[in-house]
């Protein structure tokens, strides 16, 4: 039994009964095939169902002396247990040689932010003057104003939109369907967009229903909102690594200093679990612990 094999039944299994995103899907597979190519050139060709724990544990010390983050190896860590437990659970092996695995210990991830100011920076440093500009800009109030992932981002349809209710239908990851409140603002760039920039374009029968479009009239890369986003973020001057996920980050936060409370927050980005929403409130508590120390009588240096 190969590695390549089990590596196929391996991402059916992620893919139909896991439900994974296919960003997850892709990293998790190609971690286990980082093994595999271990095991065959390193190994001389030990298969999934012979490899032993100390060869594991020998790979990912190869590994760490590369100065892989400790996410990284953390994720690798989570394939790899993954993988080893779905044979198991296959009866295609009798043992689990990923059980005793232990990824490095994380700290607490605080996602970077913007600031309201950062926002407006980068958005009035997009030139409107031409089409291009305006679909930068009506995207970022999307991205930013709703607080969506950039998969969903470029996968909106029109058809999902809500003008009259005011909202939008979100598929999510792992095909979670979840609706999400639109600003009357962005409701008006949205349809301005949609009649003066994309009325022009000569659209692919693909992505007729698709909102964002390149200027050859197909669906937008990931690859691309990220370019956007770091040429609009030099050009404001903002001295921060932001990616498209900061202005979910940043919408999170901003609605919980304004009052929101965390469980409606929760439902609006779509997250399955309260803990993964509950790391905005460290970022408030970072925020309240600065606030107190500046003006705290016990603290003048």
């Amino acid at each position: 039994m190969t590695w390549d094999e089990k590596i196929k039944d391996f991402e059916h299994f992620l893919k139909f009964e896991r439900n994974f995103s296919d960003n997850t899907l892709d990293a998790y597979l190609r971690d286990i095939r980082k093994l595999r190519d271990y095991a065959e050139f390193e190994l001389e060709n030990v298969g999934p169902l012979e490899i032993t724990y100390e060869n594991i544990q020998e790979y990912l010390f190869q590994l760490s002396k590369k100065k892989f983050s400790e996410r990284t190896q953390a994720r690798w860590i989570s394939s790899i247990k993954a993988f080893f437990k779905y044979l198991l659970d296959d009866e295609v092996r009798s043992d689990n040689p990923a059980t005793l695995l232990e990824g490095p210990k994380l700290g607490l991830y605080l996602p970077d932010t913007l600031s309201f100011d950062d926002v407006d920076k980068i958005i009035n440093a997009i030139d409107v003057s031409n089409d291009l500009g305006k679909r930068n800009k009506c995207m970022i109030e999307v991205l930013y104003g709703c607080g969506l992932r950039v998969s969903e981002l470029i996968e909106l349809k029109i058809s999902n939109i809500n003008f009259k209710e005011l909202y939008l239908k979100v598929e999510g990851k792992g095909d979670k369907t979840r609706y999400v409140p639109l600003a009357k603002f962005t409701a008006k760039l949205i349809k301005e967009y949609i009649s003066e920039v994309r009325s022009k374009y000569k659209i692919n029968k693909k992505c007729e229903d698709i909102l964002f479009l390149n200027s050859r009239g197909s669906a937008m890369s990931r690859v691309i909102v990220f370019i956007i986003i770091k040429e609009l973020t030099e050009k404001a001057g903002i001295n921060k690594k932001i990616s498209p996920h900061t202005f979910r980050h940043s919408f999170a936060t901003h609605l919980l200093q304004n009052g929101a409370d965390l469980r409606y927050i929760q439902e609006m980005l779509g997250h399955s679990s309260i803990t993964t929403t509950e790391i905005y409130t460290h970022l408030k508590n970072e925020e309240l612990r600065d606030v107190i120390l500046n003006y705290h009588p016990r603290n003048k240096g």
